[in-house]
């Protein structure tokens, strides 16, 4: 898996997209929240859960059915009156946000695999091409040259392509806001 802060970056990527800069800081907040909760899975470890449970990690908490109903529990959080984008944009792009984690880890070279059509299939699936390195789980494990490794990792193959993502949505609605000007 990617870190939570590689997860919130991708989240970040895909919400500029989305809306340039013109989201909430609530928007942008759930969106990264959104994009790293399926890790939250990995308390079912203390509990005795296996890692290729329905609910073990990269179980139902990765999956699209798990990303389209916590797009829609959140939407409602992320709306202000008179401030906020239309509903189905902002589902659309928590749906997104969390979705894009089980893909990020799907990319990952270590685990058991993705559970992405969990609860109707619990088979686990990667990529074929796998660069990130998997993250440690725990934060101990995180701060070592083991997670140093990992964050070079996340920069190139999650953080890169998110800036890019987001530059080139910022530069494509600026040169359209240029041609409606003129």
């Amino acid at each position: 898996m990617p870190s939570a802060f590689s997860h919130a970056a991708a989240a970040l990527g895909i919400g500029t997209a989305f809306f340039g800069r013109k989201a909430s800081a609530r928007v942008w907040g759930l969106g990264a929240f959104c994009a790293a909760l399926p890790d939250a899975d990995v308390i079912g470890f203390r509990f005795g859960v296996r890692y290729g449970d329905l609910l073990g990690h990269r179980g139902l908490t990765h999956s699209f059915a798990f990303a389209a109903a916590l797009a829609l529990l959140a939407t409602p959080l992320a709306r202000k009156e008179g401030e906020s984008p239309p509903p189905g944009k902002l589902w659309t792009y928590l749906f997104l946000a969390t979705a894009s984690h089980g893909l990020l880890d799907a990319m990952t070279d270590g685990g058991l695999g993705i559970a992405l059509l969990a609860p109707f299939k619990n088979a686990r699936y990667f990529f074929p091409f796998r660069p990130i390195e998997v993250s440690p789980i725990g934060i101990g494990r995180f701060f070592s040259q083991r997670g140093l490794d990992v964050m070079k990792s996340e920069f190139l193959w999650v953080w890169l392509p998110s800036l890019a993502l987001a530059g080139i949505a910022l530069g494509l609605r600026e040169s359209a806001r240029r041609r409606h000007i003129e």
